[in-house]
């Protein structure tokens, strides 16, 4: 190889170096914007996770509140609950109180008279019950004598729908062996009957007996036998 060749030769390989160094150069500064990126990657995922575990202690924090306040709500509606029962028992007592005062009244009077409507009875017996042929029932009052039957209802104050339980009433008691081929009468009795429930009763042929201070008024226009 003459000098020429050899001189350009190693021309030719430094200037292969020299572009060898700026492709190593690009790449070492590539590679550290990279590692720029990557650092400020991990420092964002950092933050991220900070700020995750936060929520996250947020959110334990907050469910913690929710179970508190679960808690005590369950416990407040118990108490709500337990008192509610305890009125309702109260109510109920004083209902059944004054339904018991004003049966008494009336299986006192009607015992005493022994009539109803014009009627006279032989016979007046209280809270009848009746278990037959898978129907259970029972009567307030019942006043029986040879041919005849009274059934009364009692309320201390009587609802409307006291009346569409009557027919019930009636087809049970026509039930019964003993009363099959008796005529039966039937009415409510109460210490406050609405004027509407008296007209309601004796459109459908029933009486109505209602207490007037000592005394019982009796309601018994188109009476009919049920």
């Amino acid at each position: 190889m003459t000098d020429q060749q050899l001189k350009k030769l190693v021309a030719s390989l430094a200037t292969s170096q020299a572009k060898t160094d700026e492709q190593i150069k690009a790449l070492q500064e590539a590679q550290a914007k990279t590692d720029e990126q990557i650092k400020a990657l991990q420092e964002a995922q950092a933050k991220t996770d900070e700020q995750l575990n936060k929520t996250d202690e947020q959110l334990n924090k907050t469910d913690e509140q929710l179970k508190k306040t679960d808690a005590d709500l369950r416990g407040l509606f118990k108490k709500v609950d337990e008192r509610l029962d305890r009125v309702a028992k109260q109510l109920g007592g004083i209902s059944n109180n004054q339904g018991d005062v004003a049966e008494e009244y009336f299986v006192n009077s009607l015992g005493d008279t022994l009539q109803v409507a014009g009627m006279h009875f032989e016979t007046l017996m209280k809270n009848v019950g009746m278990k037959q042929k898978g129907i259970r029932d029972e009567f307030d009052i019942l006043l029986v004598n040879g041919k005849s039957v009274a059934l009364i209802e009692v309320k201390y104050k009587v609802h409307p729908s006291l009346l569409e339980k009557l027919p019930q009433k009636i087809a049970h008691l026509k039930q019964m062996p003993q009363y099959r081929d008796y005529t039966i009468y039937a009415g409510i009795a109460g210490f406050f009957v609405p004027e509407a429930v008296i007209d309601g009763a004796l459109e459908r042929g029933y009486f109505v007996l209602q207490r007037k201070g000592d005394v019982i008024h009796t309601y018994a226009a188109g009476l009919k036998a049920a």
